[in-house]
């Protein structure tokens, strides 16, 4: 039995994950899954290892995997599963391996210098995985895989806010170094009684940048999972900017319902005619 088929642990039910693949084409849904199992194992790591040096060889191990399902000889259940769809849809390795580079700068507790690189940090990860996304659905277009990766880059910001307060916590970069230094925040700790008070603004721009950066992606002629996805991540964004809205130390998310609502609208509407 395939257990990373449609729906998985990568794309449980009641998910924003598990949304944006239902309304994919039904031949793609157990490749587009399996494609988010590969990402989700290996951004796992850093948030289930706590020593570094482990969590490196756990990396390095995905790593020789990758080789080893290049080569036609994987030895995970997930790599098996996954490997016949990079032939399949010819995926190229590059964004696997950034994947994998974004996970190793996580281990490592690597923070990005400005908000450029948040962004970029962004596109080599969730960006990354929405290019692999687009390519199985056929697109090739270079331009129309850049926007993709954008998408991808947009939502995974959003995500690194929904997740601000557990990454800080665990001394993991939520907003960029010359905006910590500027808030006077670089290098201290939730721990401190006037760091949540002062984080508030950072929260604000980064929120308002994320927003900005979304709003000028055209993604209507994009795979309609990506579309799914990215319209999940602008209705989280409204929750967490919320006046009352608190993400240090509350998840905020969208309830299956809503989730389902917003992925059934966005799901019906149809991609322009280009000329």
């Amino acid at each position: 039995m395939d257990e990373w088929r449609f729906p998985s642990r990568a794309t449980p039910p009641g998910s924003a994950a598990y949304y944006s693949i239902r309304f994919a084409p039904s031949g793609l849904r157990d490749d587009l899954a399996r494609l988010l199992g590969w990402r989700q194992a290996l951004a796992a790591i850093p948030d289930t290892v706590s020593d570094p040096g482990v969590a490196q060889r756990k990396l390095d191990w995905w790593r020789e995997e990758f080789a080893q399902m290049l080569s036609g000889t994987p030895r995970h259940p997930l790599s098996r599963a996954l490997a016949p769809a990079l032939d399949r849809h010819t995926l190229p390795p590059a964004p696997f391996l950034t994947i994998a580079a974004r996970a190793e700068a996580e281990i490592h507790r690597r923070v990005p210098a400005d908000r450029a690189a948040v962004e970029a940090a962004e596109e080599e990860d969730r960006g990354a995985l929405f290019e692999l996304l687009a390519r199985c659905h056929g697109t090739a277009d270079s331009g129309l895989l850049v926007r993709a990766r954008r998408l991808g880059g947009f939502c995974g910001q959003v995500e690194r806010l929904r997740d601000a307060g557990r990454r800080l916590r665990a001394g993991r970069a939520v907003f960029a170094q010359d905006s910590l230094v500027a808030a006077g925040l670089a290098g201290t700790t939730l721990e401190r009684p006037d760091v949540r008070r002062r984080l508030a603004p950072l929260v604000a721009a980064a929120a308002a940048e994320a927003r900005d950066h979304g709003v000028a992606i055209d993604a209507s002629d994009l795979p309609v999972c990506l579309r799914i996805r990215a319209r999940l991540a602008e209705r989280l964004l409204v929750e967490l900017t919320a006046p009352d809205a608190n993400v240090v130390d509350t998840r905020i998310a969208l309830t299956p319902l809503n989730k389902l609502w917003h992925a059934w609208r966005e799901s019906r509407r149809r991609p322009p005619v280009r000329t």
